[in-house]
């Protein structure tokens, strides 16, 4: 599609540590389907943002690191690319990750009144995506992130010494989910809740994150 009215302004974020046996062109494949999207023909073309001071889709085979702060024009259809490129990375990543994803609505930016429909809302959204080489890897991540965001709200009306108890149940509920997890794989099926998806927020405008 042309990007020229694209609704959306797309900010990718997050880092990724790679195995060290990854070749560098696995892991520009497995970003195909971002730099494609933006409607390069090669990665030395696509990896670049659409903002100068943003570092872009960055891998640097000596640390075994791929750093991305990457933004694009797009639309709705880019959450299949994230999905495909978060499936490409499982297959070279060394350990699990986060990159989150933002949905900046251009269309309530260029709006004087500010508004789009009869609420006055942006269509903003984000995402919250997740790779690592197994599915064990991806829920530590998710676990320690819900531990992160559940203290840090706790944290407004009680003191982090009285938290212990919350933080063994967020435990627990992983820990059920992983015995789910190898139970499943045991049986030849994956269970629900896993895997290199996606988990969607709302919640209004987060900072564009530059390093």
């Amino acid at each position: 599609m042309s990007r020229y009215q694209a609704p959306f302004e797309i900010h990718v974020h997050g880092d990724v540590w790679l195995r060290p046996d990854a070749p560098v062109q696995q892991v520009h494949e497995a970003l195909a389907p971002l730099w494609k999207y933006s409607g390069a023909e090669a990665f030395a073309q696509g990896c670049a943002s659409s903002y100068e001071e943003e570092p872009g889709l960055v891998y640097d085979s000596g640390l075994h690191k791929l750093q991305i702060c990457w933004t694009v024009s797009g639309d709705d259809d880019f959450r299949q690319a994230i999905e495909d490129t978060c499936m490409g990375l499982n297959d070279v990543a060394l350990k699990g990750a986060a990159i989150e994803v933002s949905f900046y609505d251009t269309e309530f930016d260029d709006d004087e009144d500010g508004a789009r429909g009869p609420d006055g809302a942006s269509r903003d959204d984000f995402l919250m995506c997740f790779v690592g080489p197994t599915p064990q890897a991806i829920m530590e991540v998710q676990r320690d992130m819900l531990v992160q965001d559940v203290v840090h709200i706790m944290e407004r009306h009680f003191d982090a010494s009285e938290l212990g108890t919350v933080v063994s149940a967020v435990d627990a509920l992983f820990q059920q989910r992983y015995s789910a997890l190898e139970t499943s794989m045991q049986m030849g099926r994956p269970p629900r809740g896993t895997g290199g998806g996606s988990g969607h927020g709302t919640g209004g405008r987060k900072p564009r994150h530059l390093h």
